[in-house]
């Protein structure tokens, strides 16, 4: 089976080609990845040599470069997208450029090379904020910020490929992914990093926003679980079923690394900040996935990789974004 993988070189489309190398053997992959600033070459330099993996430097917005690289592939996976809501907020162009049109590409080209099965990476931002209660698949999507905006237009134009040309498409919704290799501007990365620094944690407003976290690698399976087992035109949830406050998120980080919770600075709250996400996962928890990773170990083996790992990401705080990060929320 040969894959298309898009935005292969950001945190979790890297963590899932390792995982589809690692359990299936006859898979070929072409990692297709424009290598923006969260594209880090680095986190799959492990592969390089291997037969059944080619990276290639691409656009998803560029037709002609997917239509070269797509033929022969059976599978594509759409990691690809701008991601990080205060980036949409400051300058949002770039997130329609890639997580619209870059995906109205890639439907263009699965179609006319008969591409088996489309997966697109979604988010549960795409449902916006919900007080009590979890979204279902057929809640109505109510995106609160230009990223998950885009990121719902992605959803739907995916969904009407299906609808329209009967495109074997199957649409994954998930909560907050944490693991190794995610880019420092995240919070769990970027508050395990300055705890280890001794730098302040800015959290925002008071720290009472909840999210639902998944480990990446649950979140691998259950991806390669719905490219076999996903019924195309659906949606499926995906989520830990680990909610809990930032607040208390920033204490247990605290409290793993042994450092003083006074390096927490509370500093004005995003704007369009989304109190809470929660998703009820009983749709591929029927389907037969569920997650694995209890939370407290997954958040160690974490912080673990972050301190085994302190050239990786000190190459990155020391330059494009600590300056970027500095400007926008430590000055304002």
């Amino acid at each position: 089976m040969k894959y298309f993988i898009t935005g292969g070189a950001g945190f979790i489309g890297s963590n899932f080609i390792r995982y589809l190398i690692g359990k299936e053997p006859d898979a070929e992959v072409i990692n297709f990845d424009k290598l923006t600033y969260a594209g880090n070459p680095e986190n799959l330099s492990e592969l390089k040599g291997n037969k059944r993996y080619t990276f290639v430097k691409g656009d998803i917005s560029d037709s002609e470069m997917v239509d070269k690289h797509i033929r022969g592939c059976d599978i594509l996976i759409n990691f690809a997208a701008e991601t990080h809501v205060d980036r949409s907020i400051g300058d949002p162009r770039d997130f329609i450029t890639t997580d619209i049109v870059g995906t109205y590409v890639l439907l263009e080209n699965a179609k006319k090379h008969s591409i088996k099965k489309f997966i697109q990476i979604s988010t549960d931002e795409v449902y916006g904020s919900i007080e009590k209660g979890s979204f279902d698949e057929d809640s109505t999507l109510k995106p609160t910020n230009p990223y998950s905006a885009s990121k719902t237009g992605a959803d739907r134009l995916v969904f009407s490929y299906w609808a329209t040309y009967k495109l074997p498409v199957v649409i994954s919704r998930a909560s907050n992914n944490y693991g190794p290799f995610q880019y420092p501007e995240k919070i769990i990365p970027l508050f395990v990093t300055n705890a280890i620094e001794n730098r302040e944690l800015p959290l925002y407003g008071d720290g009472l926003n909840v999210r639902d976290w998944l480990y990446v690698e649950d979140h691998c399976a259950a991806i390669l679980f719905l490219v076999k087992k996903g019924v195309n035109g659906e949606v499926y949830n995906i989520a830990g079923g680990n909610e809990i406050t930032n607040i208390e998120l920033t204490r247990s980080i605290l409290k793993i690394l042994g450092k003083s919770e006074s390096l927490i600075k509370k500093v004005r709250d995003r704007e369009g900040h989304d109190r809470r996400y929660s998703l009820n996962i009983s749709k591929i928890k029927n389907l037969g996935w569920e997650p694995a990773a209890e939370f407290g170990k997954g958040l160690e083996l974490t912080v673990k990789w972050y301190i085994e790992n302190t050239d990786w990401w000190k190459k990155i705080k020391s330059g494009e974004y600590l300056e970027y990060y500095r400007k926008q929320y430590l000055h304002r």
